[in-house]
């Protein structure tokens, strides 16, 4: 637990903390600024935990960076649930055997949330890596949003088709960071569809 607000990042780095609890109300800087902070310099799971109930907060910590937002009052239960499973497909509940999913020079290891081509590397976030994972696992299909959606939140989320298309746009950043701005393409009315090939600078 953080006592010292002014030093909510060094804190961070010095624990080497596998899991990030948040409210959006701190002294000094709001939730979301350390949100961003710990964001980039960490994959590990971030939830919100706050009284604050109004979607545009809920939306605003998705856009930072992070994995989940719960309201109060909440059952422990659930949060407990919440936390087990974030650490279960980061591989800490369960061992899992490292595995690349491969598509047209894309190599992605689940197990490490990192994303390769060629001689560019990146980390996705968990809900990143999530959706990457069904579109490579499907490549040159259609993924309709509401098997992403269904597929990557539980059901205790709150999560809409503003939800997910701030995840697929933080998607789009990590691919167009690597160069593979043009993988992921976008079919109206029905959904995604990773290519099996592209070039980089055709427009989708």
């Amino acid at each position: 637990m953080v006592i010292d607000f002014e030093r909510i990042l060094e804190s961070f780095q010095e624990a080497e903390a596998d899991l990030v609890l948040l409210d959006v109300n701190l002294p000094l800087f709001d939730g979301f600024y350390w949100c961003r902070q710990i964001r980039a310099i960490s994959t590990c799971p971030i939830l919100f935990i706050s009284a604050r109930e109004d979607k545009m907060d809920q939306l605003m910590a998705l856009q930072n960076g992070a994995d989940d937002y719960i309201t109060k009052p909440f059952y422990p239960e659930i949060v407990v649930a919440k936390i087990e499973n974030h650490f279960r497909r980061m591989g800490f509940a369960e061992k899992r055997d490292r595995r690349a999913l491969k598509l047209s020079g894309l190599v992605y290891y689940p197990d490490t949330l990192r994303l390769k081509l060629k001689e560019q590397e990146i980390d996705l976030s968990h809900k990143e890596g999530a959706l990457l994972e069904i579109f490579l696992e499907n490549p040159d299909q259609i993924v309709g949003r509401e098997h992403l959606m269904d597929a990557v939140w539980d059901s205790h989320q709150f999560v809409d088709g503003n939800t997910l298309n701030v995840w697929i746009n933080r998607l789009r950043k990590k691919l167009q960071e690597i160069g593979a701005e043009n993988a992921l393409e976008t079919i109206r009315g029905a959904g995604y569809r990773i290519k099996v090939t592209w070039e980089s600078g055709q427009e989708t």
